[in-house]
Protein backbone atom coordinates (compact mmCIF):
# COMPACT_ATOMS: atom_id res chain seq x y z
CA UNK A 1 0.00 0.00 0.00
CA UNK A 2 1.13 3.52 -0.73
CA UNK A 3 2.24 5.23 2.49
CA UNK A 4 3.14 8.79 1.55
CA UNK A 5 3.61 11.24 4.42
CA UNK A 6 2.78 14.93 3.90
CA UNK A 7 4.30 17.43 6.34
CA UNK A 8 3.47 21.14 6.41
CA UNK A 9 6.00 23.57 7.86
CA UNK A 10 8.59 20.96 6.94
CA UNK A 11 11.47 23.42 6.65
CA UNK A 12 11.36 24.30 10.35
CA UNK A 13 13.50 22.88 13.14
CA UNK A 14 10.94 20.46 14.55
CA UNK A 15 9.14 19.46 11.36
CA UNK A 16 12.36 18.89 9.46
CA UNK A 17 13.22 16.34 12.12
CA UNK A 18 9.78 14.78 11.68
CA UNK A 19 10.50 14.46 7.96
CA UNK A 20 13.86 12.79 8.56
CA UNK A 21 12.39 10.39 11.11
CA UNK A 22 9.52 9.36 8.84
CA UNK A 23 11.87 8.92 5.90
CA UNK A 24 14.21 6.80 8.04
CA UNK A 25 11.19 4.63 8.90
CA UNK A 26 10.69 3.99 5.19
CA UNK A 27 8.00 6.49 4.26
CA UNK A 28 8.14 8.66 1.12
CA UNK A 29 7.87 12.22 2.42
CA UNK A 30 6.42 15.38 0.86
CA UNK A 31 7.86 18.49 2.53
CA UNK A 32 5.54 21.48 2.24
CA UNK A 33 6.73 24.93 3.27
CA UNK A 34 6.40 28.56 2.18
CA UNK A 35 10.20 28.65 2.48
CA UNK A 36 10.80 26.06 -0.21
CA UNK A 37 14.59 26.44 -0.01
CA UNK A 38 14.55 25.25 3.61
CA UNK A 39 12.29 22.35 2.70
CA UNK A 40 14.45 21.46 -0.31
CA UNK A 41 17.58 21.34 1.84
CA UNK A 42 15.89 18.78 4.09
CA UNK A 43 14.62 16.79 1.10
CA UNK A 44 18.13 16.74 -0.36
CA UNK A 45 19.50 15.41 2.92
CA UNK A 46 16.87 12.68 3.04
CA UNK A 47 17.48 11.63 -0.56
CA UNK A 48 21.23 11.62 -0.05
CA UNK A 49 20.74 9.22 2.87
CA UNK A 50 18.77 6.82 0.69
CA UNK A 51 15.25 7.98 1.50
CA UNK A 52 12.62 9.40 -0.81
CA UNK A 53 11.49 13.00 -0.42
CA UNK A 54 10.36 16.00 -2.43
CA UNK A 55 9.85 19.65 -1.47
CA UNK A 56 6.95 21.89 -2.49
CA UNK A 57 6.46 25.64 -2.06
CA UNK A 58 3.16 25.84 -0.21
CA UNK A 59 0.95 28.46 1.39
CA UNK A 60 -1.20 26.61 3.93
CA UNK A 61 -3.64 29.54 3.97
CA UNK A 62 -4.31 29.30 0.22
CA UNK A 63 -6.59 26.37 -0.62
CA UNK A 64 -6.10 26.77 -4.36
CA UNK A 65 -2.35 26.52 -3.87
CA UNK A 66 -2.82 23.49 -1.61
CA UNK A 67 -4.92 21.78 -4.28
CA UNK A 68 -2.20 22.36 -6.86
CA UNK A 69 0.48 21.03 -4.51
CA UNK A 70 -1.71 18.03 -3.72
CA UNK A 71 -1.89 17.12 -7.41
CA UNK A 72 1.91 17.30 -7.67
CA UNK A 73 2.42 15.19 -4.55
CA UNK A 74 0.07 12.48 -5.83
CA UNK A 75 1.88 12.47 -9.16
CA UNK A 76 5.37 12.38 -7.62
CA UNK A 77 4.93 10.22 -4.52
CA UNK A 78 1.39 8.89 -4.39
CA UNK A 79 -1.71 9.65 -2.35
CA UNK A 80 -1.33 10.91 1.20
CA UNK A 81 -1.77 8.36 3.97
CA UNK A 82 -0.29 10.33 6.88
CA UNK A 83 -0.68 14.10 7.23
CA UNK A 84 1.37 16.03 9.77
CA UNK A 85 0.07 19.58 10.21
CA UNK A 86 3.18 21.32 11.47
CA UNK A 87 2.81 24.79 9.98
CA UNK A 88 2.22 27.49 12.59
CA UNK A 89 3.86 30.24 14.57
CA UNK A 90 3.51 33.58 16.29
CA UNK A 91 3.99 37.22 15.23
CA UNK A 92 5.53 40.25 16.98
CA UNK A 93 2.35 42.11 15.96
CA UNK A 94 0.45 40.06 18.51
CA UNK A 95 2.97 39.92 21.35
CA UNK A 96 2.55 42.21 24.36
CA UNK A 97 5.52 43.96 25.91
CA UNK A 98 4.37 43.20 29.45
CA UNK A 99 3.47 39.84 30.92
CA UNK A 100 0.72 41.34 33.07
CA UNK A 101 -1.13 44.63 32.91
CA UNK A 102 0.82 47.65 34.11
CA UNK A 103 -0.75 50.97 34.97
CA UNK A 104 -0.92 53.18 31.91
CA UNK A 105 -0.93 50.32 29.40
CA UNK A 106 -4.40 51.34 28.27
CA UNK A 107 -3.09 54.61 26.81
CA UNK A 108 0.44 53.77 25.70
CA UNK A 109 1.30 53.76 22.02
CA UNK A 110 5.08 53.34 22.22
CA UNK A 111 4.89 49.65 23.10
CA UNK A 112 2.58 46.77 22.31
CA UNK A 113 -0.07 46.28 25.00
CA UNK A 114 -3.28 44.27 25.14
CA UNK A 115 -5.24 47.42 24.30
CA UNK A 116 -3.40 48.22 21.08
CA UNK A 117 -2.80 44.71 19.75
CA UNK A 118 -2.96 44.73 15.98
CA UNK A 119 -6.14 43.00 14.77
CA UNK A 120 -4.52 41.92 11.53
CA UNK A 121 -1.65 40.42 13.51
CA UNK A 122 -4.06 38.51 15.74
CA UNK A 123 -5.96 37.27 12.70
CA UNK A 124 -2.75 36.17 10.99
CA UNK A 125 -1.53 34.16 13.98
CA UNK A 126 -4.91 32.56 14.57
CA UNK A 127 -5.33 31.71 10.89
CA UNK A 128 -1.80 30.38 10.46
CA UNK A 129 -2.25 27.90 13.29
CA UNK A 130 -5.92 26.92 13.00
CA UNK A 131 -6.78 27.52 9.34
CA UNK A 132 -3.28 26.29 8.50
CA UNK A 133 -4.39 23.00 10.03
CA UNK A 134 -7.94 22.94 8.65
CA UNK A 135 -7.16 23.72 4.99
CA UNK A 136 -4.42 21.10 4.43
CA UNK A 137 -6.67 18.56 6.14
CA UNK A 138 -9.54 19.40 3.80
CA UNK A 139 -7.28 18.83 0.82
CA UNK A 140 -5.22 15.79 1.84
CA UNK A 141 -7.71 13.85 4.00
CA UNK A 142 -9.71 13.03 0.86
CA UNK A 143 -6.89 10.65 -0.07
CA UNK A 144 -7.43 8.71 3.16
CA UNK A 145 -11.16 8.04 3.00
CA UNK A 146 -11.86 4.33 3.21
CA UNK A 147 -8.17 3.39 3.31
CA UNK A 148 -6.35 1.43 6.00
CA UNK A 149 -3.66 2.77 8.32
CA UNK A 150 -4.26 6.48 7.72
CA UNK A 151 -3.73 9.16 10.33
CA UNK A 152 -3.50 12.88 10.89
CA UNK A 153 -1.13 14.35 13.44
CA UNK A 154 -1.63 17.97 14.44
CA UNK A 155 0.95 20.02 16.32
CA UNK A 156 -0.54 21.74 19.34
CA UNK A 157 1.45 23.33 22.16
CA UNK A 158 1.83 23.74 25.90
CA UNK A 159 -0.07 27.00 25.32
CA UNK A 160 -3.17 24.90 24.74
CA UNK A 161 -2.96 23.56 28.32
CA UNK A 162 -1.69 26.66 30.10
CA UNK A 163 -1.69 29.95 28.14
CA UNK A 164 1.62 31.75 28.23
CA UNK A 165 1.90 35.46 28.93
CA UNK A 166 2.55 37.90 26.07
CA UNK A 167 1.22 35.71 23.23
CA UNK A 168 -2.60 35.65 23.41
CA UNK A 169 -3.31 34.83 19.76
CA UNK A 170 -0.88 31.91 19.66
CA UNK A 171 -2.24 30.50 22.92
CA UNK A 172 -5.84 30.78 21.74
CA UNK A 173 -5.03 29.29 18.35
CA UNK A 174 -3.22 26.26 19.78
CA UNK A 175 -6.11 25.63 22.17
CA UNK A 176 -8.32 25.65 19.09
CA UNK A 177 -6.00 23.16 17.36
CA UNK A 178 -6.35 20.75 20.29
CA UNK A 179 -10.14 21.08 20.25
CA UNK A 180 -10.23 20.69 16.46
CA UNK A 181 -8.13 17.54 16.78
CA UNK A 182 -10.80 15.97 18.97
CA UNK A 183 -13.55 17.10 16.60
CA UNK A 184 -11.76 15.58 13.60
CA UNK A 185 -11.10 12.34 15.46
CA UNK A 186 -14.83 11.83 15.99
CA UNK A 187 -15.75 13.01 12.50
CA UNK A 188 -13.39 10.60 10.73
CA UNK A 189 -13.52 7.62 13.11
CA UNK A 190 -15.92 5.74 10.87
CA UNK A 191 -13.49 6.12 7.97
CA UNK A 192 -10.62 4.61 9.94
CA UNK A 193 -8.67 7.87 9.96
CA UNK A 194 -7.09 8.45 13.35
CA UNK A 195 -6.49 12.06 14.41
CA UNK A 196 -4.20 12.97 17.30
CA UNK A 197 -1.92 15.81 18.33
CA UNK A 198 1.38 16.42 20.03
CA UNK A 199 1.83 19.33 22.41
CA UNK A 200 5.55 20.11 22.60
CA UNK A 201 6.83 21.93 25.64
CA UNK A 202 9.77 24.25 25.17
CA UNK A 203 12.13 23.62 22.29
CA UNK A 204 14.49 26.20 20.82
CA UNK A 205 13.45 27.03 17.26
CA UNK A 206 14.11 29.80 14.79
CA UNK A 207 10.80 31.42 15.74
CA UNK A 208 11.35 31.67 19.48
CA UNK A 209 15.12 32.02 19.74
CA UNK A 210 15.00 35.81 20.13
CA UNK A 211 12.59 35.48 23.06
CA UNK A 212 14.75 32.90 24.80
CA UNK A 213 18.26 34.31 24.31
CA UNK A 214 19.66 37.83 24.03
CA UNK A 215 22.04 39.04 21.32
CA UNK A 216 24.99 37.66 23.27
CA UNK A 217 23.39 34.23 23.47
CA UNK A 218 22.62 34.48 27.17
CA UNK A 219 19.29 33.18 28.53
CA UNK A 220 16.65 35.86 28.94
CA UNK A 221 14.58 36.24 32.13
CA UNK A 222 11.76 34.48 30.25
CA UNK A 223 14.02 31.47 29.70
CA UNK A 224 14.84 31.36 33.38
CA UNK A 225 11.13 31.29 34.20
CA UNK A 226 10.46 28.55 31.64
CA UNK A 227 13.23 26.31 32.89
CA UNK A 228 12.22 27.01 36.48
CA UNK A 229 8.75 25.67 35.65
CA UNK A 230 10.08 22.64 33.78
CA UNK A 231 10.91 19.86 36.26
CA UNK A 232 13.59 18.43 33.95
CA UNK A 233 15.25 21.86 33.98
CA UNK A 234 16.13 22.12 30.30
CA UNK A 235 14.76 22.66 26.82
CA UNK A 236 13.71 19.66 24.77
CA UNK A 237 15.70 18.35 21.84
CA UNK A 238 13.89 17.94 18.51
CA UNK A 239 14.76 14.24 18.41
CA UNK A 240 12.88 13.73 21.68
CA UNK A 241 9.61 14.16 19.78
CA UNK A 242 10.41 11.25 17.47
CA UNK A 243 9.10 8.45 19.66
CA UNK A 244 5.70 10.10 20.05
CA UNK A 245 5.63 10.90 16.34
CA UNK A 246 6.31 7.31 15.29
CA UNK A 247 3.89 5.88 17.84
CA UNK A 248 0.95 8.10 16.90
CA UNK A 249 1.41 7.62 13.15
CA UNK A 250 1.85 3.83 13.31
CA UNK A 251 -1.51 2.08 12.94
CA UNK A 252 -0.16 -1.10 14.50
CA UNK A 253 1.34 0.57 17.55
CA UNK A 254 -1.56 3.00 18.18
CA UNK A 255 -4.42 1.64 16.11
CA UNK A 256 -6.99 2.26 18.86
CA UNK A 257 -5.68 5.70 19.77
CA UNK A 258 -7.52 8.72 18.42
CA UNK A 259 -8.58 12.14 19.70
CA UNK A 260 -5.75 12.65 22.20
CA UNK A 261 -3.21 15.41 22.72
CA UNK A 262 0.12 14.15 24.06
CA UNK A 263 2.35 16.56 26.02
CA UNK A 264 6.07 16.19 25.40
CA UNK A 265 7.24 18.80 27.84
CA UNK A 266 9.75 17.67 30.45
CA UNK A 267 7.00 17.76 33.07
CA UNK A 268 5.93 21.39 32.51
CA UNK A 269 2.21 20.56 32.40
CA UNK A 270 2.42 18.49 35.59
CA UNK A 271 4.17 21.10 37.73
CA UNK A 272 2.09 23.42 39.93
CA UNK A 273 5.01 25.71 40.72
CA UNK A 274 5.12 24.53 44.33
Amino acid sequence: MNNTVVITGAGGVLCSNFAKAMAAAGYPVALLDLNVDAAQAVADEINAAGGKAAAYKTDVLDKENLEAVHARVVNDLGKCRILINGAGGNSPKCTTAHEIFEEGDETRTDISTFFNLDKSGFNFVFDLNLMGTLLPTQVFAKDMLGEDGCSILNISSMNAFRPLTKIPAYSAAKAAVSNFTQWLAVHFAGQGIRVNAMAPGFFVTNQNRALLFDDAGKPTPRTEKILGATPMGRFGEAEELTGTLLWLTDSKASGFVTGIVVPVDGGFSAYSGV
